[in-house]
């Protein structure tokens, strides 16, 4: 059943002790400044650390130092939207902050059977779904605790997570 109040996701990775996977399955989202800018052509520095490191990164790097394994695996249509190409191109500061990244082709996925929704799993005790407008906005986050559900969400990712190809590797 889910809950009335959702922790914040740096509350949700403070109590986490093992693990925290995230599975992405849209190809695109609401744009954001960081993305509009991108789409005008700029760029990021990335030798200029203090101009692109933010306190989620920094979250990360905590968790990560923690000795929390975070892995985030995305499903994508090819070729990929420029939404994609853009993630790819920041996921430069996921990795950087600790977080391990694969890249699935969505060719790849027909006999898998996965959620209709992206989401967190912590600690295989804890999901934070995530349930998106058709814009690609957040309208809702759903925590849950349902056993077979997570257990459902874990091997998801799982059967994803063997199957993807790591950021460094995949090309956009």
């Amino acid at each position: 059943m889910p809950s009335s109040s959702v922790p914040s996701f740096a509350d949700l990775l403070g109590t986490c002790h093992r693990s925290a996977i995230h599975l992405e399955l849209r190809d695109s989202y609401a744009p954001t400044p960081r993305f509009e800018a991108w789409q005008r052509g700029e760029r990021i520095n990335w030798r200029d650390r203090a101009s692109w490191w933010h306190p989620y990164d920094q979250l990360i790097t905590d968790t990560v130092d923690r000795g929390v394994s975070i892995r985030r695996a995305r499903v994508v249509s090819e070729p990929v939207s420029d939404y994609i190409r853009w993630e790819h191109y920041v996921t430069y500061a996921n990795v950087t902050a600790g977080e391990q990244v694969r890249w699935l082709p969505r060719r790849r996925t027909t006999d898998l059977s996965l959620p209709g929704n992206d989401y967190w799993v912590f600690d295989d005790r804890l999901a934070r779904v995530h349930h998106f407008d058709g814009s690609g906005a957040v309208v809702q986050d759903e925590i849950t605790k349902d056993a077979t559900l997570i257990k459902h969400l874990t091997e998801a990712f799982e059967s994803v997570w063997e199957r993807a190809v790591p950021h460094e590797s995949y090309r956009v």
